[in-house]
Formats: structure tokens, C-alpha cells, sequence
């Protein structure tokens, strides 16, 4: 499995709007086009934390063919008015906001 942590800034009082939006998108097939297989986000003082499952070892390729996907576009669109580069002078791509794990544990 291949896991994101995406890490940006969320205005307080956004978290049910951010919930509503992906919501909705996760009832398309978007999330079977890119092989997601778990996503939750989580908020804290500001801070928002969007953990995301993906099928493989490799998800990165399946979310770039699908960043040109309309919904894609849509929803990236949408989460604008609530969601914001943790960093925005070095905010460049999606890659900027992903946290780098550096230790995992399995039971399995």
C-alpha cells in the first residue's frame, strides 16, 4: 500500500464545508480511477492533515493522470476558499504539502 499525509492550513470553521466537498467526490468513481482505498483528514489548530490510502506500491502515477480529470480540477477548485498552502512561498505543487514519513511499523 502507498500512503500520502498531505499537510496544509484550513479555515477555522471549514472542517464539515472540506468534508461535504470530498463527500461528494468520493461518491464518483474518482477514488476507484486512482486507486484510493482510504482517506481521512483530521484538523488541529489550524492545521489540516489529509491521509490518503492508495492500491500498490505506487500511487503518485494514478494521481497524475488524474489531476487532468475535470472532478479532479473541480474539486481542487472548490477546497480553494478553505484550504491553503501550509507554505506558500515554497508551495509549488501537491509534492510540497506531502509530509515525508521517516519510520513505519506493521503488525502485519
Amino acid at each position: 500500500m502507498y500512503s500520502t499525509l498531505i499537510v496544509a492550513r484550513m479555515q477555522l470553521g471549514s472542517a464539515d464545508d472540506v468534508a461535504g466537498i470530498f463527500g461528494a467526490f468520493d461518491d464518483t468513481d474518482m477514488p476507484h480511477l486512482m486507486g484510493t482505498r482510504r482517506r481521512e483528514l483530521f484538523s488541529y489548530r489550524g492545521l489540516y492533515f489529509h491521509l490518503q490510502d492508495f492500491d500498490g506500491e505506487n500511487g503518485g502515477e494514478r494521481i497524475e493522470t488524474a489531476k487532468t480529470d475535470p472532478r479532479f480540477v473541480r474539486i481542487s477548485d472548490d477546497l480553494k476558499p478553505h484550504i491553503e498552502a501550509y507554505d506558500p512561498a515554497t508551495w509549488r505543487s501537491p509534492a510540497d504539502a506531502m509530509a515525508r514519513r521517516f519510520y513505519h511499523w506493521s503488525a502485519e
